[in-house]
């Protein structure tokens, strides 16, 4: 212990240069300034500690974009076609046909998700839900006879969700047929980047079911609606917002149209069997709901929309507001000359 001690005394400390004293002092001083600025600063100052309301400190949500689901329909097809008579899956069938056949647009091994209007807690002979009469023979054509891996069916109602899908018919139909239910939670959400949006350009949407799907099909019932004359294809994924969009009723037609170019699906499929022609989009009397005997599929929404307004609400005049906006941004047409096809 005394050589250890010895040897230490030995060793000659070296002066220490004017130079490593100055670096020594800046560093120093460098450390006090941007300790303070740090504590000091504004909050919208870069790295600024400063968080009084709490705000800053919450992890930032994930964010993520939606891929195009679109397929383009076979050289000749129209782009929007019409099924008459017969049951409502023999309507459906009619329809897809006319744009080429169901088989077309999904492929053996897709994942495919159905968003249906489930935003009530409502029997389905009030006409406010998609039909399970039309929603379970859609399945089985997906599975059967295109080969589907999976069909999902998703949908973030205003009611309890539970309630809704139950009450509906929905629930039981999907399970029936082969598919699965996708009831929101807190953990479903994520925000959603939608370029050129006006409203909706960074907003939480249902993205649990859309995880690794292939393509989407909209599939919506033709009905009134108080604020924006008609519910049909586009308004039907305002049910994939969350949030408080509620607040979107003041902007009706502004954040349809942003729907519009949210989601390109693959296809919209219109329920017109049973239409509800007033007190929409609610319902409630089941003498407000009309046999329309029609089911309309296609590729183009504005399109589907078109017709849906003219023929099955048997609405004249101005078409919906919200139609002409999706049109200049550019997610269809409402043009029908020449697209239609009717299978009668």
């Amino acid at each position: 212990m005394k050589k250890i001690q010895a040897e230490n005394d030995d060793i000659k400390k070296l002066p220490m240069s004017r130079r490593r004293f100055l670096l020594r002092g800046v560093y120093a001083a460098g450390l006090s300034a941007a300790g303070a600025y740090l504590a000091f600063a504004p909050e919208n100052f870069p790295f600024s500690l400063k968080d009084r309301t709490g705000l800053r400190s919450r992890p930032r949500p994930e964010e993520f974009n939606l891929k195009d689901f679109r397929v383009l329909n076979p050289n000749g097809q129209a782009s929007v076609g019409i099924g008459r008579n017969g049951e409502t899956g023999i309507q459906l069938r009619k329809a897809l046909d006319a744009i080429g056949g169901i088989d077309h647009y999904i492929k053996r091994g897709d994942r495919v998700l159905i968003k249906p209007n489930v935003a009530f807690d409502r029997s389905p002979n009030l006409g406010a839900t998609t039909h399970p009469d039309i929603i379970e023979p859609l399945i089985s054509l997906l599975i059967r006879d295109c080969g589907a891996q999976e069909v999902r069916v998703a949908d973030n109602p205003i009611e309890s969700p539970a309630d809704c899908f139950a009450k509906s018919g929905v629930r039981r139909a999907v399970e029936r047929a082969g598919g699965r239910v996708y009831l929101p939670d807190a953990n479903s959400f994520k925000i959603l980047k939608t370029q050129d949006a006006a409203v909706i350009e960074a907003w939480p949407f249902f993205y649990r079911p859309f995880k690794d799907i292939d393509k989407v099909i909209g599939l919506a019932p033709v009905k009134d609606h108080n604020l924006c004359k008609a519910s049909l294809g586009i308004k039907n994924w305002y049910g994939l917002l969350g949030g408080l969009r509620n607040q979107f009723h003041q902007a009706i037609h502004e954040i349809i149209s942003d729907l519009s170019i949210m989601i390109k699906p693959t296809l919209t499929i219109l329920d017109g069997t049973r239409v509800l022609m007033e007190n929409g989009p609610t319902g409630g009397d089941p003498s407000n709901v009309k046999k329309g005997n029609v089911v309309i599929a296609g590729t183009d929404p504005v399109a589907v929309d078109t017709w849906a307004y003219r023929y099955a609400l048997e609405r004249s005049g101005s078409l919906p507001e919200y139609l002409y906006r999706s049109e200049k941004k550019g997610s269809g047409s409402t043009d029908l000359r020449g697209r239609l096809k009717e299978i009668i």
